[in-house]
């Protein structure tokens, strides 16, 4: 719920608490809730490669070959984001270490996940919604820096 209410002061210091392994964690099950629309129309399909094989081989073909590499560029897409972020920080002479500006950004993504799960749900959805989500992020995450004390010297 906290990162729904992000980039709330209250909010983003009680997320900054959980732990690294918790937000990995978190990131996995969000990631798996955003595949299922995916998964749906692949146990669904009736033409193509994966229409005659069993349900028990389409299951692990989707996990190898969509879930997986999901969650690999999505993790890099995160990890890189943070690196950005850790730049910001350095510009704004805030103190901020690139673990917890990891686990900011892997927050910030909720809001476009839910978002892309509904809208994937209704009408198929286009790349262009990456950038978008990439620059919601980044958004937050500039607004999140803002809010910590700056460096003393």
């Amino acid at each position: 719920m906290n990162s729904i209410k992000l980039p709330k002061k209250k909010a983003m210091f009680q997320l900054n608490r959980v732990g690294m392994d918790i937000a990995v964690i978190y990131m996995f099950i969000l990631l798996g809730l955003v595949s299922i629309p995916s998964l749906i129309e692949q146990l669904t399909a009736s033409s193509g490669l994966a229409a005659d094989l069993n349900v028990i081989f389409k299951l692990i073909y989707f996990f190898m070959f969509y879930y997986l590499p999901l969650t690999i560029l999505v993790f890099i897409a995160i990890s890189f984001m943070a690196y950005i972020g850790r730049g910001i920080t350095h510009f704004m002479q805030r103190k901020l270490r690139y673990s917890l500006l990891w686990k900011m950004v892997a927050f910030t993504t909720t809001i476009p996940f839910i978002l892309y799960i509904i809208i994937a749900f209704i009408i198929p959805v286009r790349d262009a919604y990456l950038l978008l989500t990439f620059i919601f992020s980044i958004g937050l995450l500039l607004k999140m820096i803002s809010i910590y004390p700056k460096r003393r010297k």
